[in-house]
């Protein structure tokens, strides 16, 4: 669907640099929430239309009456100072909309000062890492705020989406910004025992689809929350139109006494993987389809098109191939997407499936005029106590407390009537005795099947 200029996707991220795997190594299985839902976040700004990003980080250099960009033609950074210099970031600067944001702000008399020769900062450098990661190689603009007030900074953001509107630039605002820096004893800024007030207002405005409340939360909290994401999100919530405001928490978690927030403001689309779908629901399973019929006749890998929309981004994925009359021929997928995008991970599972799947011998030439395909795609698994499962609308991810064994059953299994049952099956797949205690998370997924016989 083509959408006018302007916002057409707001969010908030966070930028801890050992979210970063080359940074932050083993350590990562301390954020993989946090991770997950910046795959989900990434999805969103793909389905959103998205021609360009605009960014705004608290490290980017300050001036006290300004705001600050980043100059082109290429914005770049690596992360030398966080001891992973062979990992970087590029993008094309979007000058024609920066030249509009700043003709738009010097109409109010705010002065844009632009950075010449600057490596990005890792407050902007860490969520383009991940955007990129996932799915988004589009154009960049990227700001850093100022000592002004409140009202400067929300005039600011409005700014921005007025100039998109005025070029006809489809524009997705991310926010990027960590929470207190003070919930934990050892923590990086030490601790204060009502730093989490801060946290917890912003979630609450978030999760109640009411931003505007950020925009009052009282000083001497954010002063003793040790917060740097608050202006950022102030010029989020002056882009964001009301009328367009789909808020929703994707990710929350302070694992290191930092508060790392993942949450969407706004979108033009609905927000979910299937907005981001191909027009028909057979274009999924085709794929599989062409990936396993090619293989199988002439033993070579199917090399696809370039991927748009969902098919760019990066998401795990089961492929389920069976027969006409239902019986199943082979299962493989992935609980963390392996691929660089959906297209190369469901050609990757659907061959597996075809010859891999050891329950079954590898699919003949004869058999695939009689084959039928699903595939099933799944969101950022979440964690989740016992009484959150529902076999019928949620997966199942059961985990080990060493981490070493890993289980997964999809949502909506015939015979899989309750999440007692949903549960022990996934530990017998993972060689997790009954008894075993276990971190659970649940997902969701959407399901594209051929119907070419008998439903599933």
């Amino acid at each position: 669907m083509e959408t006018a200029g302007g916002i057409v996707f707001s969010g908030i991220a966070p930028h801890p640099p050992i979210m970063v795997p080359e940074i932050g190594k083993t350590a990562i299985v301390e954020v993989r929430s946090s991770i997950a839902a910046m795959e989900e976040f990434t999805r969103r700004v793909l389905a959103s239309g998205a021609q360009t990003v605009v960014l705004i980080s608290p490290h980017a250099p300050l001036e006290p009456a300004a705001f600050v960009a980043y100059s082109g033609p290429k914005l770049f950074a690596d992360f030398s100072n966080f001891r992973a210099p062979e990992t970087t970031v590029e993008a094309e600067l979007d000058k024609e909309l920066l030249d509009a944001i700043t003709l738009q702000a010097n109409s109010l008399n705010y002065e844009i000062v632009e950075l010449r020769n600057w490596e990005l900062d890792h407050g902007t450098a860490v969520p383009l890492y991940f955007l990129q990661r996932h799915g988004w190689h589009g154009s960049v603009v990227a700001f850093g705020y100022s000592f002004l007030g409140v009202d400067d900074h929300l005039r600011f953001g409005a700014c921005i989406g007025e100039a998109a509107a005025k070029i006809g630039r489809r524009v997705a605002f991310v926010a990027s910004g960590d929470l207190s820096h003070r919930l934990k004893p050892e923590a990086p800024a030490g601790y204060n025992p009502n730093a989490h007030l801060f946290d917890e207002d912003v979630v609450a405005a978030v999760s109640a689809n009411e931003p505007d409340r950020i925009t009052r939360i009282d000083s001497t909290l954010r002063k003793l929350a040790g917060e740097c994401g608050y202006r950022s999100m102030l010029v989020a919530v002056g882009a964001t139109p009301a009328a367009s405001l789909q808020c929703e928490v994707l990710n929350y978690e302070a694992p290191f006494g930092v508060g790392y927030l993942v949450a969407q403001l706004s979108n033009a689309n609905t927000a979910t993987i299937s907005d981001a779908a191909p027009e028909s629901t057979d274009d999924l399973p085709q794929l599989a389809r062409t990936a396993v019929e090619t293989f199988v006749k002439e033993g070579i890998r199917f090399e696809a098109t370039p991927p748009q929309g969902l098919l760019a981004a990066r998401a795990a994925c089961f492929v389920s191939i069976k027969t006409i009359d239902g019986d199943l021929r082979g299962c493989i997928g992935t609980i963390e997407p392996q691929q660089d995008t959906l297209q190369q991970e469901i050609i990757t599972n659907a061959i597996s499936a075809a010859t891999h799947d050891p329950r079954f011998y590898p699919i003949a030439v004869e058999e695939l005029p009689v084959l039928k395909y699903s595939v099933d795609v799944l969101a950022p698994p979440e964690p989740a106590v016992f009484a959150d499962l529902n076999p019928d609308v949620y997966g199942v991810i059961v985990e080990s407390e060493d981490g070493e064994r890993r289980g997964l059953l999809l949502p909506d299994i015939p015979g899989v009537g309750n999440a007692t049952a949903q549960v022990e099956i996934a530990k017998r797949k993972a060689g997790i005795q009954p008894h075993e205690p276990v971190k659970l998370l649940r997902f969701r997924v959407d399901r594209y099947r051929e119907q070419l016989g008998p439903s599933d």
